[in-house]
């Protein structure tokens, strides 16, 4: 049974449910345009998210076609020099969660990364441009990328799920770099977007913690790493409100993500939220791609500061102008230059 979300009252909930249960069977644009109406005046915001969840869940296996989904092919067709990248599918864990080998075949490989797509915990998969095309592109230019879904924390999943799949994921690679990554393990970088980025600091803690290797380096794309986002200033809230037309992610929103996806018993616990505790030793360079007009930025900028105050090399890139998903437009300027600082942390480190 789902755990009852924030501020969306019992009968909106079930009134989204019955509602995904009657859309499951249309196209994937007109999904997608119910799950992003806006909840006032026609602004594509996301719905509340209790709201959200409920849809998802009624939805079923439909949802995977509404949110944090693209056309792989559609994108291969539009940036041809992506073409010769070849695409392994496969089955990791005991849960057998989908995953993805993204390599070139002639270019040298020095590096390769595991990555991880964001989705509010609740959506997003392996076709979103956020996670295909960041293992095309960065396999064009020689780095191969391991991409991994997770289960999603829908009809009772919760936390430590997805994180443990991520480490699921991780081990494999570590066991298996040399022959489907080209590379040995001590050379792999571990990263994420938005709650992707969350899971992989939070397994990279996992790892500290219980004394195994950690990643080369560790990449957070616009993530976040505390349950709730630390205090806005609200004349900068209202300046974020304002650049996205109202599409920002509500800090309210954010905090009851964090409370679906952890459960009450472990909004505190760093195990579940990097940030919150006190970084470990031998926390591996970390790097941080933020964009300005997105509402998790300062938990980000937050971890950064903690980092740094505890010795921990760290090293951030903010893209100006940018909203919050940089890496799932990539058509966009702020998309290809995040794409652009992503790859040149890696293969300066490599």
């Amino acid at each position: 049974m789902s755990t009852p979300v924030g501020t969306s009252s019992r009968s909106q909930r079930l009134r989204m449910k019955l509602a995904g249960h009657v859309l499951r069977r249309l196209p994937a644009p007109v999904l997608g345009a119910v799950l992003r109406r806006g909840a006032q005046g026609g602004k594509s915001a996301l719905p509340p998210f209790g709201e959200f969840v409920a849809l998802l869940e009624g939805l079923g296996p439909a949802a995977d076609r509404v949110m944090g989904q693209h056309n792989p092919i559609d994108l291969v067709a539009r940036l041809p020099e992506l073409a010769t990248v070849t695409v392994r599918h496969l089955r990791l864990g005991p849960a057998g969660v989908p995953a993805r080998v993204y390599r070139h075949p002639d270019k040298p490989v020095v590096s390769a990364l595991v990555w991880v797509h964001g989705g509010a915990y609740v959506s997003g998969s392996l076709d979103m441009y956020e996670s295909h095309w960041v293992g095309l592109a960065l396999a064009a230019r020689g780095v191969p990328v391991l991409a991994l879904d997770y289960r999603k924390a829908l009809h009772g999943v919760r936390y430590p799920v997805p994180r443990d799949d991520v480490l699921a994921g991780w081990h494999w690679a570590v066991e298996n770099s040399t022959d489907v990554l080209g590379t040995t393990a001590d050379t792999l970088h571990l990263g994420g977007a938005s709650a992707g980025g969350n899971l992989v600091a939070s397994a990279t803690r996992y790892l500290l913690d219980h004394r195994k290797p950690p990643p080369r380096t560790l990449i957070l794309a616009y993530a976040a790493l505390h349950s709730g986002i630390p205090d806005w200033d609200p004349a900068e809230l209202a300046a974020i409100r304002e650049a996205t037309d109202g599409t920002s992610l509500e800090p309210q929103w954010l905090v009851e993500m964090d409370l679906h996806y952890a459960g009450p018993d472990h909004m505190n616990d760093p195990a579940a939220f990097a940030g919150l505790g006190d970084p470990l030793p031998g926390h591996p360079p970390t790097f941080f791609l933020d964009c300005e007009n997105d509402t998790v930025r300062p938990s980000a900028e937050l971890f950064a500061s903690q980092l740094t105050e505890a010795g921990m090399p760290c090293e951030r890139h903010l893209l100006a102008g940018a909203s919050h998903g940089s890496l799932d437009r990539p058509e966009s300027a702020d998309g290809q230059q995040a794409l652009e600082v992503l790859a040149k942390w890696i293969e300066d480190r490599s």
